[in-house]
């Protein structure tokens, strides 16, 4: 099979081609007739795009006989194209767009090269983005002037060839999938995420913050994390050199009245009673960074239709004012409540919805995402240490103690993250010589039940199981409807007849006492037991 044919495409250099027309041009560095100097390069064709102004035409008539005589198996080709403004990013990409569209490409043949060390910065700019996309099926190529002393080699110059071929090179992509990999681990604070779900959620928030700068919303039960994850997506930002000013957190459940106006909005000095001093508000003080609006549904109406108006057009008026400040910041905000469901009661303006709704996360509690509480704790256990400068750490036992209670469903959660921070936090406070052994567990098991309700004075359960059996809650409840029964009746026969009252009636023989006494096995409870713990 014949070799391919190659075949260079370029600008004409309106500056470093045209050096003068006497025998002295030969001394100077031309890139388009150096391009056809080269030793190892042979090049069967040329195509050379120009100006339609009488220059123009001159100097791509000149270059051509020039490259006539230094490689005269060199065909080249004029191209005349007009440009009204060479610098007009738009002009230049829809010209060269055309040009490749309407340019006979024969790559079964020939080998395509795009010279861009002519035309403007540009010209140069949009012809790596129409052969990066593959529009032109070639290869960059970059001439330069030789740095040798020897004239004739310095009018020849050198070349080099570019490879756009990105997943080649095995350095640059490690490096950026190592850069997002480092974004992922700085939200989640370096904890081995086990939820998939949170896991994924959390991989678009790294892409919509590094590449956006539309408002979030992040939805979840108070303790879910909304301000701890808020934070930290101001940071990456910040790290990435997309924000400079403050992170601004408020929590708009607080906001009451004018307060809530002057806190957000500021306002000037009399505009109200007892408005002695004039006040920015936390609306100017995030300029240039990032407001975090907290539980942003409990707003008032008022607030709502000025913070709309702050978003869109980053200008507002502080209470009392008659003209606009400006403050130009990010904006995030989190809620527990539906707020969808607020704007069909029309508790909550639903332009103000959409603007911030473009971005919605769901933030699970702690109870949706049961297989991270032992990351989680052992998160909670290295920031105590760095706090504290105090290593603490669970003896074998006192963890799988923790962690299998802390992991059932009797384990609520009401206040999730928050919740389980501070339970940690006591456990590691009273532990003496940094370690944390089962008598302080069984305390603070006992601790959490109180709280939650579950406690023996509060649970009937608690005489007749054993300390480490832990229920779902849909067990326990209907575990303790049983033994409720259980200690009406007279018998297990009898109470086997009364909770077996329907379907013992399809039966042939029913043996109501065998089939309570399974069930009650299941939870290693007996009649017996059941007697003697008989309040």
């Amino acid at each position: 099979m014949p070799a391919k044919r190659t075949v260079a495409i370029g600008f004409i250099g309106s500056n470093l081609d045209r050096v003068g027309k006497g025998a002295n041009r030969w001394s100077h560095w031309r890139p388009s007739v150096g391009l056809c100097q080269q030793d190892d390069l042979l090049l069967d064709r040329l195509d050379l795009i120009h100006g339609t102004e009488a220059r123009d035409l001159g100097l791509a008539e000149r270059v051509r006989e020039d490259i006539r005589q230094v490689s005269p198996l060199t065909e080249v080709r004029l191209h005349p194209m007009e440009l009204r403004n060479p610098w007009d990013f738009e002009e230049v990409y829809g010209a060269l767009h055309d040009f490749t569209t309407d340019y006979p490409f024969d790559t079964e043949h020939e080998d395509y090269l795009v010279h861009i060390t002519t035309g403007t910065h540009v010209a140069q700019i949009c012809w790596f983005l129409l052969t990066e996309a593959r529009y032109l099926p070639a290869r960059l190529i970059q001439t330069s002037p030789s740095r040798r002393r020897n004239l004739d080699e310095q009018a020849t110059g050198t070349y080099a060839l570019i490879d756009l071929d990105l997943s080649r090179y095995d350095r640059i992509a490690s490096r950026f999938a190592h850069k997002r990999l480092e974004g992922l681990a700085f939200l989640k604070s370096g904890i081995a995420t086990r939820n998939s779900a949170f896991n994924r959620s959390i991989e678009q928030i790294e892409r919509v913050a590094v590449r956006s700068k539309a408002p979030m919303l992040l939805i979840g039960p108070t303790g879910a994390g909304k301000s701890f994850l808020a934070r930290r997506i101001y940071e990456l930002k910040r790290s990435r050199h997309q924000v400079e000013g403050r992170f601004v957190e408020v929590n708009c459940a607080t906001l009451r009245g004018d307060g809530a106006m002057s806190t957000l909005f500021g306002h000037i000095k009399g505009a109200f009673t007892g408005a002695q001093n004039a006040r920015d508000g936390l609306l100017r003080a995030a300029d240039g960074g990032m407001l975090f609006l907290d539980e942003i549904g409990e707003l008032g109406a008022d607030e709502q239709a000025m913070l709309l108006k702050a978003i869109e057009e980053k200008r507002f008026f502080p209470m009392g004012a008659d003209q606009e400040v400006a403050s130009d910041f990010l904006v995030i905000a989190g809620t527990h409540r539906d707020l969808r469901g607020r704007v069909a009661e029309g508790l909550f303006r639903e332009d103000l919805y959409a603007r911030i709704n473009l971005w919605t996360f769901d933030l699970p509690g702690l109870a949706g995402r049961r297989e991270d509480i032992e990351p989680n704790i052992d998160f909670e256990l290295e920031r105590h240490a760095r706090e504290q400068g105090r290593l603490v750490r669970f003896n074998l036992e006192a963890r799988r103690r923790y962690l299998a209670f802390a992991s059932s469903g009797e384990a609520a959660w009401l206040g999730n993250f928050r919740e389980l921070s501070a339970s940690i936090t006591r456990m590691a406070t009273l532990a003496d010589s940094g370690r944390i052994d089962e008598a302080q567990v069984a305390e603070e098991i006992q601790r959490l039940r109180y709280a939650w309700g579950l406690t023996q004075e509060h649970d009937d359960l608690a005489p007749l199981l054993a300390d480490e059996l832990q229920l779902d809650l849909f067990d326990r409840l209907q575990l303790k409807a049983v033994i409720g029964v259980c200690r009406q009746a007279g018998s297990l026969s009898a109470a086997g007849r009364q909770l077996f009252g329907v379907s013992r009636q399809a039966k042939a023989t029913p043996n109501d006492a065998d089939r309570l006494r399974k069930y009650l096995a299941r939870f290693d409870i007996d009649w017996k037991k059941i007697s003697e713990t008989q309040p």
